[in-house]
């Protein structure tokens, strides 16, 4: 790496932002309590501190890059723009009706969760376009003088448009925010040809709401974060990463917001994948557990598991269906309420229960001693004696345990059961969800490696794997940090998308062709933003199905262009990913590919293969400490090792405490862990399962 390499990434989260500078000297890394109400100001502090730490000047720094929650938060705690929903006459209420499921069946006073748009600010235009984009009924230009002002008196300050087929031809769509830009040039303006041109009219709706939703805020806190940086002497060009994994400008960001769904998430998958590479795992089961979520993710042949819908702000118990679903590229995992910040209760039947309420940065844990009084995940580990009250986060916050004790006691049973309690609690939770989205997928976990990073997943992970099954973990070095050296690893990336229904059987390769066209200009256009003539990649997926199915699975097809004689190819591929994914496949029935999705990203450097170590000579200890072992269900002595003195090759048997700057790893019982040849911890299991 040269000076001019100097690349910064941070990772805002619910409770510390991270912050990891990569420059020729290595990595120097930091955690920064973060401000809910400046979320810029963790930002600023967290880089000038890294920056020190590097003996680095700010102004060398050439690249900054973002993962933020502020989309995914304001979207839950309904903090967006005031905004108006333009329609065709009859869709006003898609976005209340909703798919018609219900997500708890049994529940007889169900309550649905409130649209973003309330029905008075929902309007519609008698206009008409067909499946195929025909225009059955032209759009009236009175009636579209008459919608402007209407949004003008109304006072609103953003505006989504979803006409229904607008995915097939977007001519109204565009007209009509042609005229709203004409006479009022400063408002935000999203339609959902651009930002989900795909069919299903419910996401559709639902994304390019979301996006005008948010745009105001987002527009507003990139501004002043770039400018904030440049008051400080950091002048470089600022990225966001995507919910996708890859990077996109400012600009970009502004525009389509709602692509920063799960911006921070997503590096962590990044991190993972890269790790995956290097150890050569084809199967990896990624563990992110930060101090609000805890996120699971699936990694085959060192690639995250990707999709092209994500469920946001669920209501109910972070149960699925309850929330709203948006059409934007993601990597998909699962997220529930389990970091360490987790609130424990006491629910009304007398049960104990973890999150999904979090204490978050402010008051954070009772054991912070920043105001907290309610017993956390946090502070459950500290009175289970596998935080170090003195040293946690390198000595930069010092714990307390009494109060950590005296939280316990709202839950009126001992402070060793409540954290025993909450402990296994919220492993189990993680377990359950792991379980289930593997099912989900069709895949085994137990053969799969667990890669583990965040500040917390270290302190759980072996406990899961317990649970799971699993018999390796790998912690990789940064694990505390690990989303935020994700994002210096990601590409340069944009997914294209279009709506373009077509049996199979009747395969039409001409529009196929223009619609794959254009969307790769689009791709490359976007790119262009931030890695201008750097190599590059596509990978083209099609969204198939058996004709009459209600839902589609994605299948990956070679980039090239695709002409009749690809048929048999087409549907080769589509049987063998649909047999994957469920097991058989079904004779006789048509197929169908309703979109097409098409990836532009920059091409990853090769990783450097890790050296792997199964057994060694043993780690010297600083001292002995005591933990309880939950498997064992008793206290046990272990050796706390530095993990700068588990170098290749040397080891230590569980029970042990790995102790480092951002986080510490629990290693049970029933593991060992080895040093590997970049730095990461691999814990393996003794002995072989039964």
């Amino acid at each position: 790496m040269t000076p001019s390499e100097i690349r910064v990434g941070v990772d805002i989260g619910g409770t510390f932002t991270d912050v990891a500078l990569a420059h020729p000297g290595g990595l120097a890394t930091g955690k920064v309590m973060t401000s809910h109400a400046r979320p810029e100001q963790a930002i600023i502090d967290g880089i000038l501190g890294a920056a020190r730490d590097a003996g680095v000047d700010p102004g060398a720094i050439r690249q900054v890059i973002h993962g933020t929650t502020l989309v995914t938060n304001a979207l839950i705690e309904r903090r967006g723009a005031r905004t108006a929903f333009i329609t065709t006459e009859g869709f006003r209420d898609v976005i209340e009706m909703r798919s018609e499921n219900r997500f708890e069946q049994y529940d007889l006073n169900i309550v649905l969760p409130k649209p973003l748009v309330p029905r008075q600010d929902r309007f519609t235009l008698d206009e008409r376009m067909g499946p195929n984009g025909e225009v059955l009924r032209p759009l009236d230009p009175a009636e579209v003088a008459a919608m402007v002002a209407r949004v003008l008196d109304g006072g609103f300050e953003a505006v989504a448009i979803g006409l229904i087929h607008a995915y097939a031809n977007d001519a109204h769509e565009r007209a009509m925010a042609k005229a709203l830009r004409e006479a009022a040039p400063e408002l935000a303006i999203s339609i959902s040809s651009v930002i989900s041109p795909q069919m299903r009219e419910l996401p559709r709706f639902n994304t390019v709401i979301a996006n005008a939703y948010v745009q105001p805020q987002v527009s507003d806190y990139l501004g002043r974060l770039v400018s904030r940086l440049r008051d400080v002497g950091v002048t470089a060009p600022v990225y966001l990463l995507h919910s996708g994994g890859g990077l996109i400008s400012v600009d970009t960001a502004v525009e389509q917001p709602v692509r920063l769904l799960e911006s921070g998430p997503a590096g962590g998958a990044i991190f993972a994948a890269d790790y995956a590479r290097a150890h050569g795992l084809d199967q990896v089961l990624s563990f992110d557990m930060g101090g609000t979520t805890a996120k699971i993710c699936l990694i085959e042949d060192g690639t995250p598991k990707t999709a092209n819908t994500f469920e946001v702000a669920r209501t109910y118990r972070f149960k699925k269906g309850s929330g709203m679903t948006v059409s934007t590229p993601v990597v998909e995992m699962v997220e529930i309420g389990a970091g360490g910040g987790s609130i424990a209760s006491i629910d009304s039947m007398g049960r104990l229960r973890v999150g999904p309420r979090s204490a978050g940065s402010e008051p954070g844990p009772a054991c912070y001693g920043r105001g907290g009084t309610e017993p956390t995940v946090t502070d459950a580990n500290l009175l289970l004696g596998r935080l170090d009250p003195e040293n946690f986060a390198g000595g930069s916050i010092r714990l307390h345990p009494d109060r950590a004790e005296a939280a316990a006691k709202a839950l009126e049973m001992t402070a060793d059961a409540a954290g025993f309690g909450i402990t296994e609690l919220v492993d189990e939770n993680m377990a359950n969800a792991a379980r289930v989205h593997a099912v989900e997928n069709g895949r085994d976990i137990e053969h799969f490696t667990m890669i583990a990073f965040g500040g917390g997943a270290p302190l759980h992970a072996c406990r899961l794997c317990e649970k799971l099954g699993i018999d390796e973990l790998l912690i990789p070095p940064g694990a505390g940090v690990g989303s935020a050296i994700g994002f210096l690893k990601a590409p340069f990336s944009f997914e294209a998308t279009r709506g373009l229904f077509q049996r199979l059987d009747a395969f039409d390769a001409e529009a196929v062709t223009t619609a794959l066209a254009e969307m790769e200009a689009e791709a490359h256009d976007f790119v262009d933003d931030g890695a201008r003539g750097l190599e590059r990649t596509t990978r083209l997926t099609a969204q198939m199905r058996y004709s009459g199915q209600g839902w589609e699975i994605p299948v990956i097809l070679p980039h090239r262009r695709l002409g009749p004689d690809d048929v048999p190819m087409i549907h080769a591929l589509f049987e063998e990913a649909y047999r994957t994914l469920f097991g058989r496949t079904i004779d006789g029935l048509p197929v169908e590919i309703t979109n097409w999705l098409l990836t532009v990203s920059t091409v990853l450097p090769p990783v450097t293969p890790a050296v792997r170590h199964a057994a060694g000579e043993a780690a010297p200890a600083l001292r002995t400490r005591q933990f309880l072992d939950a498997a064992e269900r008793r206290i046990v002595d272990a050796p706390e090792v530095l993990r700068s003195e588990l170098t290749p090759g040397r080891m230590v048997e569980g029970p042990a405490i790995v102790v480092e700057f951002e986080t510490c790893t629990i290693v049970t019982s029933g593991y060992r862990v080895i040093g590997q040849g970049d730095g990461s911890l691999r814990l393996i299991r003794k002995e072989a399962r039964p």
